[in-house]
């Protein structure tokens, strides 16, 4: 089974994050801008979080805040589940399914490596069962 690793890989310098002293409204310019769905909250070289669209809904848009005065610190996720870029991508499949996340971090001792999404991990799986199909095709053709 592949390692997370290899999808971090193609996406190398993509530390994508906010602070937890930015407004919730920056930490929406920044998915908008990034066209992502997360964003790790950083304190120095420290995971502290993350910020999701999900947080942002269920915390700033039902409840009436205002965006531009909440900091993202007041409406992350701070109990971050991670993984190490050993994980098998099935696993962390399985893990983002059953917790019903669909971003994980990926961390090796205290340094982060990146994040990965449940597209992520649809496509490379997607990827694999369709050269799982080609060789057959070849294999039956031959």
């Amino acid at each position: 089974m592949k390692p997370v690793s290899e999808l971090l890989k193609a996406r190398s310098g993509t530390l994508w994050h906010v602070r937890p002293d930015d407004t919730v409204f920056t930490a929406l310019e920044l998915l908008a801008q990034y066209e992502v769905g997360a964003l790790m909250v950083m304190d120095g070289a420290s995971l502290v979080g993350v910020f999701s669209e999900r947080d942002y809904t269920r915390k700033i848009a039902l409840q009436g805040r205002n965006s531009k005065e909440a900091l993202v610190a007041e409406i992350m996720t701070a109990q971050v589940l991670t993984v190490s870029p050993r994980t098998p991508v099935r696993e962390c499949m399985a893990l983002m399914s059953e917790k019903k996340i669909r971003h994980l971090p990926v961390v090796e001792g205290q340094t982060v490596m990146g994040m990965i999404s449940m597209r992520d991990l649809m496509d490379d799986i997607i990827a694999d069962q369709e050269a799982t199909i080609a060789q057959l095709e070849t294999y039956i053709q031959s």
